[in-house]
């Protein structure tokens, strides 16, 4: 059981309230960590949401996206975000067999998704810190200067929903990941 109170989700018509209806709306429910985050803090959940905008907007495919935040949530030990974005990256086309090589650190066979996996796996091992190799590595694998900057920012905001729903002990209202 999540540790942090959400109120009534129907009912409530204060600023996070407000949060909900524009969530419910784009995609028809409110994921637990949504509800909590906006319960106490409906800035920061629009903040997130305002970055994966900006990411949706962004040359990253969204297939990436979620391979990003699987690696960082993987890594970060944060279960409902393994969870979520495990489930979110089968949406987006990623068999379920690949989904297990990235979450176990396996190479996938994909050349340019598993430099992707590594480059972001050595940015969550090390704190952000990467050497020339492993900067001249995804460089070589095609990601632009402007695709190291989304990769930046879904980093951030995976980072920030993993600690938070590491602090909340938020329950997982994903599929269980086998």
């Amino acid at each position: 059981m999540s540790r942090l109170s959400v109120p009534n989700l129907e009912s409530d018509t204060g600023p996070s309230g407000q949060v909900y209806a524009q969530i419910k709306k784009a995609i028809g429910s409110v994921p637990n960590t949504f509800a909590a985050i906006a319960a106490h803090g409906p800035g920061a959940l629009k903040s997130v949401l305002f970055a994966d905008a900006t990411l949706a907007a962004g040359t990253l495919t969204n297939r990436d996206q979620e391979v990003i935040k699987l690696v960082i949530s993987a890594a970060g030990g944060c279960d409902y975000c393994v969870a979520a974005h495990n489930h979110l990256a089968r949406l987006a086309g990623v068999k379920p067999e690949e989904l297990k090589q990235i979450r176990e650190g396996r190479p996938s066979g994909d050349a340019r998704r598993d430099a992707l996996v590594g480059f972001v796996r050595k940015l969550a091992q090390s704190s952000g810190t990467v050497s020339d190799e492993d900067f001249a590595a995804i460089k070589l694998a095609g990601y632009s200067d402007a695709q190291l900057v989304e990769i930046s920012l879904a980093f951030a905001t995976t980072v920030f929903t993993n600690v938070f729903n590491r602090i909340n002990d938020t329950e997982i209202d994903f599929p269980a990941v086998a």
